[in-house]
């Protein structure tokens, strides 16, 4: 295993760049359709023949004939490329925003995949870089970094996390407090813990939060993360001590330019869950592992959980947090931000 290799990868297809991906089925050689331009494609793909790879989801709403409404957005489809499929073409079937402006596609003939378990691997990688999940598939040109799924499974360990550095921090909400920061040899993207109060013998209140740049630093109306934050901050200075978790899992675990597509999405009338799954992706993406590990690292196995989300509850449990107590986090709704908190309760389980 050769979690560097993942990383490579990764930045590979942020870029733009070809990638090979191998599992026990053989391999596939992919470029992210985002990334795609016409001197890149050309490289990869001189004859024009590559297919293109997408999510079950993404093939649900294009119609292709064999999905299923309940498509699993985890699965791989693979379309034929017919000749009138160039660029701007595989870019509107990558991308569901665009439906509206260009909705006459097809008709798409489903294939055959040659290793399905690599192309699934590679739809794994394309959320691990925070991309759509769409891909140019076997080209015959060269690619600019190889992996395999034992790679992405060991960049995917939370047990890689370490605390980098600490300090002390005083906040609005606590001038007794300490930041910590954590970090993965391979992720670039560093998580963090505000401590706040003097520790002691009970279970802290503990805020898993995460991060939401439109919403915590911009004050989005949108949805609810901004007020969370700040009033979790509260009531964790409130107990005798508490930890909030500042976790780097944007948009719910798709990044920030996939989540504004989804803003997108519900501009024109789905709502979080539909707009999610649209863009080929799980309805939460979160790894809550992570949270455990930091947990583990600060020392802490019993916690008192400041969430509506039963999936944390879950999520620390199954990492091996003990969860004392469920402490609920009531927040006021606005009108541009009342559909999106019925969505999470009525279809995401969310509760006071």
């Amino acid at each position: 295993m050769n979690p560097k290799s993942a990383a490579r990868a990764i930045d590979a297809l942020r870029r733009g760049w070809p990638v090979a991906v191998q599992a026990d089925d053989g391999a596939c050689h992919v470029m992210a359709i985002e990334g795609a331009d016409d001197v890149t494609l050309g490289t990869f793909d001189p004859e024009g023949k590559a297919a293109l790879l997408v999510s079950s989801s993404r093939a649900e709403t294009l119609k292709l004939t064999n999905q299923r409404a309940a498509a699993d957005p985890e699965m791989p489809v693979l379309i034929e490329r017919s000749p009138w499929i160039n660029r701007d073409i595989a870019t509107s079937i990558a991308d569901p925003v665009r439906d509206l402006g260009t909705p006459l596609k097809g008709p798409f003939r489903a294939g055959k995949i040659n290793a399905p378990h690599a192309a699934k691997s590679a739809l794994h990688l394309a959320r691990l870089a925070g991309i759509l999940p769409a891909f140019f598939i076997d080209g015959s040109g060269p690619v600019e970094a190889s992996v395999n799924v034992e790679d992405i499974t060991a960049y995917d360990d939370a047990a890689r996390l370490a605390i980098a550095t600490r300090a002390r921090l005083p906040v609005s909400a606590s001038e007794d407090a300490e930041i910590v920061a954590f970090r993965s040899p391979e992720e670039p993207r560093e998580h963090i813990a505000l401590i706040v109060g003097k520790r002691d013998s009970s279970p802290p209140v503990v805020r898993l939060h995460s991060e939401c740049l439109t919403g915590d630093v911009l004050g989005s109306l949108k949805c609810d993360c901004g007020p969370q934050l700040h009033e979790a901050l509260h009531q964790i200075s409130d107990a005798p001590w508490g930890i909030l978790l500042y976790l780097r899992q944007e948009g719910r675990g798709i990044g920030l330019v996939n989540k504004l597509r989804a803003y997108a999405l519900q501009d024109q009338g789905f709502d979080t869950v539909d707009a999610n799954t649209r863009l080929g992706f799980a309805i939460d993406a979160r790894d809550f592992s992570v949270a455990a590990r930091m947990l583990n690292l600060l020392g802490v196995s019993e916690v008192r959980l400041l969430t509506n989300n039963p999936a944390k509850v879950a999520g620390l449990e199954a990492a091996g947090v003990k969860v004392k107590e469920r402490l609920p986090l009531a927040i006021e709704a606005n009108p541009h931000n009342e559909r999106y908190l019925v969505t999470k309760r009525d279809r995401t389980g969310h509760q006071l």
